[in-house]
């Protein structure tokens, strides 16, 4: 009965060990999320503050909104890379183009400027 229990510890160490060495465990130890950050300027590239900049995720319909200050900067931490986003920006009803971050671009730190005509 020992030798039974011992077979299965190891079968069991084992197993955690390959775990720890398949490509998946790699890409998903101490992801903290991709960071999208930028400004919200009007064509002059002077900052808009109060802007509200909109981050939708098309699959799960889920938006995230983000209020801007002074300096018109805006940031969204922590976003999956397995899911392409929209970004856009609205100002005294006027709306900016609509930008999109895609799953395929890897970068870590994804910085977009969103521009709105504010005559």
């Amino acid at each position: 009965m020992k030798t039974y229990r011992v077979v299965a510890v190891v079968m069991f160490l084992m197993a955690g060990l390959a775990a720890m060495a398949s490509p998946y465990y790699e890409k998903d130890k101490g992801d903290a999320g991709r960071l999208l950050m930028g400004k919200v300027l009007d064509h002059g590239d002077n900052p808009l503050p109060s802007a509200v900049v909109y981050l939708s995720n098309p699959r799960s319909r889920a938006v995230k909104t983000y209020i801007v200050g002074p300096d018109g900067v805006y940031r969204f931490p922590a976003l999956s890379p397995n899911i392409d986003y929209e970004v856009y920006a609205q100002y005294n009803g006027r709306k900016s183009d609509t930008k999109t971050v895609s799953q395929f671009d890897n970068r870590q730190q994804v910085n977009i400027n969103l521009k709105i005509d504010a005559k």
